[in-house]
């Protein structure tokens, strides 16, 4: 495997590098993302075939990389002022983006309406990935591209690339399949999710500032609840739909 070296820091790979790691917009430009650490770079090159350049510190070793694979070493001191993190793991990789494709529903989806957090929507598709759970991404999602989703993920986003669909979509392909469709959300006439069919239905989770928008609330057959302590308001979004997701499997 060849490597190349680059030492300064306007290169213009390390450039395109900077821009990939801060920016969506630049990343849906440019048809490519970023995303740091060995680890991922190691699910990366074992899931994703859109692997496409790796640059490492020196002194830090690689997993066997497809063939193609553009390989850069750096110094140290020049991967610490790229990596977003803290303590790199000496390892930043380009892939390019997915192509798009249609989402479709099954029972048993869930959906994400405006799971805006980066590290939030990573951990969901993570338990999504780990259960087998189908999840589709509605408008006002972060970005599963942003390199905190991406590292949150575990690199869940790898072995199952996320779909997406507008909720307008998502309620006509419920009405279409006759799927049932809940939302998790409180409510006079919510049902506990133990009581509920989860493993045949379509089930829509919101953000923790939003929760799920007005016009899926509307279109759904029933709200889910998840029961707990009366002192509690709520739970943190990706913690809600891992025990929806678990409900799911039953």
């Amino acid at each position: 495997m060849t490597e190349e070296r680059i030492t300064g820091a306007h290169n213009p790979l390390l450039v395109h590098l900077r821009k990939l790691l801060g920016s969506r917009s630049y990343r849906e430009k440019s048809g490519q993302f970023a995303a740091d650490g060995t680890k991922l770079l190691e699910e990366a090159a074992k899931w994703y075939p859109g692997l496409r350049a790796v640059v490492a510190a020196e002194g830090v070793s690689l997993c066997p990389l497809p063939a193609g694979v553009r390989v850069v070493r750096v110094p140290q001191s020049l991967m610490q002022s790229v990596s977003l993190m803290d303590s790199p793991q000496g390892a930043i990789f380009i892939g390019d983006l997915p192509a798009a494709r249609a989402a479709e529903l099954v029972p048993g989806t869930l959906l994400l309406d405006g799971i805006q957090d980066p590290g939030n929507l990573g951990t969901i598709l993570r338990t999504a990935d780990a259960l087998q759970i189908p999840a589709v991404l509605l408008e006002g999602c972060a970005d599963p591209w942003n390199p905190k989703t991406v590292r949150a993920s575990m690199g869940a986003v790898f072995r199952s690339v996320p779909a997406s669909m507008t909720a307008e979509a998502a309620v006509r392909a419920c009405r279409e399949k006759q799927i049932p469709l809940y939302a998790a959300a409180m409510g006079p006439d919510a049902q506990d999710v133990r009581r509920l069919p989860l493993s045949r239905a379509a089930v829509a989770v919101g953000s923790e500032g939003q929760g799920v928008r007005a016009a899926l609330l509307q279109a759904a057959d029933g709200c889910a609840v998840i029961p707990m302590n009366p002192r509690c308001e709520s739970l943190n979004a990706a913690a809600a739909a891992a025990i929806l997701m678990w409900q799911m499997k039953a």
